[in-house]
């Protein structure tokens, strides 16, 4: 069971539903993202980086090692961040504010329906991801694929429900039984993002790093 009594609490880990806005990117390819609670508050954000000498690797070796930093208003406090890294075999991680790595995720190699599997720290399984990624439709469940941890939905009824007509904007929601969760908030929301920027083939993710077999 992922814990948060040695985390520190974070105003926006309190939130239970959080809208994630992608940005305009322009002239830049660096991916950035808003994050928003039910009433359309920007209350945190999302941003990519990539250092120059891993661009440079990453036109050599596949995709760059590439972090998001996940960050709280109105301070922009670090909360968490979700990194891409390695050489032949990528990993995607997720880290605490202090940089201690509390999940991974890993691809299904072999399973039709694609997903990935998510670890914490210890290399604990501690859940799954099933649906249709690339739509951003798709349930976190327990490993005993039944019990819902949370969801990422482009169909909201809420009051921002007319944000929804872009195809970058999705809800994260999170089961109740899991709302004093940190951890699982933190797996669930870096996720949502890292799947759209770091680890799908439209986002130069080229997958999700090692693979798993089922």
């Amino acid at each position: 069971m992922l814990t948060s009594s040695t985390l520190k609490e974070w105003p926006v880990l309190e939130l239970n539903t959080l809208i994630v806005k992608q940005k305009a990117k322009l002239f830049s390819s660096r991916a950035s993202f808003e994050i928003l609670d039910e009433s359309g508050k920007v209350v945190g954000g999302a941003e990519q980086s990539t250092t120059a000498l891993a661009k440079i690797l990453g036109m050599l070796m596949g995709p760059p090692a590439t972090k998001i930093e996940f960050r709280e208003k109105p301070d922009d406090s670090l909360v968490f961040t979700v990194r891409r890294r390695g050489l032949l075999l990528k990993k995607v991680e997720v880290l605490d504010s202090q940089g201690a790595v509390i999940g991974l995720y890993k691809a299904k190699k072999f399973s039709l329906a694609g997903g990935f599997h998510v670890y914490d720290g210890a290399g604990k399984h501690v859940a799954e991801i099933r649906g249709k990624l690339l739509k951003s439709e798709y349930t976190f469940f327990q490993p005993d694929g039944k019990t819902e941890m949370g969801k990422v939905s482009k169909k909201w009824a809420g009051a921002m429900k007319e944000m929804f007509t872009s195809a970058d904007t999705y809800a994260v929601q999170i089961t109740p039984q899991f709302a004093e969760q940190p951890t699982v908030k933190m797996l669930i929301l870096g996720a949502a993002v890292a799947i759209d920027s770091l680890m799908s083939t439209h986002g130069g993710g080229g997958g999700g790093g090692e693979s798993d077999d089922e």
